[in-house]
């Protein structure tokens, strides 16, 4: 059995963060924190995914940049998402 490490897989490499991020949906916003971020990708902590849309802008304050996104796996209270 070939055990294959999903870091390998990702396109582009990943860097651990904890940052505080907004998630914004029409005039809705939700608080989340950022665990690791790529350039093309990150998964978010959030308290509740209920209500959270498959694509939204996401406002990660500390670097001061917006991104546009697009939920690619949802697991427990964490959210996995490409950058489009």
């Amino acid at each position: 059995m070939t055990v294959i490490d999903i870091a390998e897989v990702r396109k582009t490499r990943r860097r651990q963060v904890l940052d505080t991020a907004l998630i914004r949906f029409g005039e809705t916003s939700a608080c989340c924190v950022v665990r690791n971020l790529s350039e093309r990708g990150a998964a978010l902590d959030v308290g509740s995914q209920a209500g959270i849309p498959d694509q939204f802008t996401l406002i990660v304050v500390s670097e001061k940049k917006i991104y546009s996104c697009s939920v690619i796996w949802r697991k427990n209270r964490r959210i996995g998402v490409a950058f489009y």
